[in-house]
């Protein structure tokens, strides 16, 4: 595979992690190198092992999870753009600050954002391509997506403010339901 082919696959795959961490920049107080290193790291952790997990796999194995990977990546990006909204709406003294750079929602974005990674490891594999090289670049754009994205969201909702908060959620939202859409028409997101 060369290596323009596979930065078109790296920057398909690493738009769902950009969306969401422009989400995460504009829910977020304050943009710190420490927290724009935990999402960007653990994006592109996952981003990296899902290739491979998907490689290692093997067809019969993936062909029983691409039967429901679509829906749980709906659930967790739905649940969490519900969340962002919810918040978002509430009167100032009864807010909840969420961290997406911590915890639970943490892995739940970071699995969320790379599923789609996985079916690019199945290919991989049956193509016969090593899968290291690839998978390295997959997570090293992941990474750098997610840093700017970040970055990016803190001045949107610096200027939109709590409608951003909104925005953030709708957004993951549509990258849950485009998911589903894709699956359904039979294409890979």
């Amino acid at each position: 595979m060369d290596t323009i082919t596979l930065l078109f696959i790296a920057v398909g795959l690493a738009m769902d992690a950009f969306a969401v961490s422009v989400g995460a920049g504009i829910v977020l107080d304050k943009i710190t190198a420490r927290r724009t290193f935990r999402l960007g790291f653990h994006f592109g952790l996952f981003q990296f092992m899902m290739p491979v997990i998907g490689w290692a796999a093997g067809r019969s194995v993936y062909t029983w999870i691409a039967a429901f990977d679509h829906w749980i990546a709906f659930a967790l990006l739905g649940y969490i753009g519900a969340r962002m909204i919810r918040e978002a709406l509430k009167p100032e003294g009864e807010r909840e600050f969420i961290d997406p750079t911590k915890g639970w929602m943490l892995v739940t974005l970071s699995v969320a954002t790379s599923l789609d990674a996985l079916a690019v490891g199945l290919s991989l594999a049956a193509l016969n391509v090593s899968i290291w090289y690839p998978s390295i670049i997959i997570g090293i754009v992941a990474a750098t997506f997610t840093s700017v994205g970040m970055h990016l969201g803190k001045h949107v909702g610096r200027a939109w403010g709590r409608r951003a908060e909104i925005v953030g959620g709708v957004i993951l939202w549509i990258i849950a339901f485009r998911i589903v859409i894709q699956h359904l028409l039979g294409r890979e997101p």
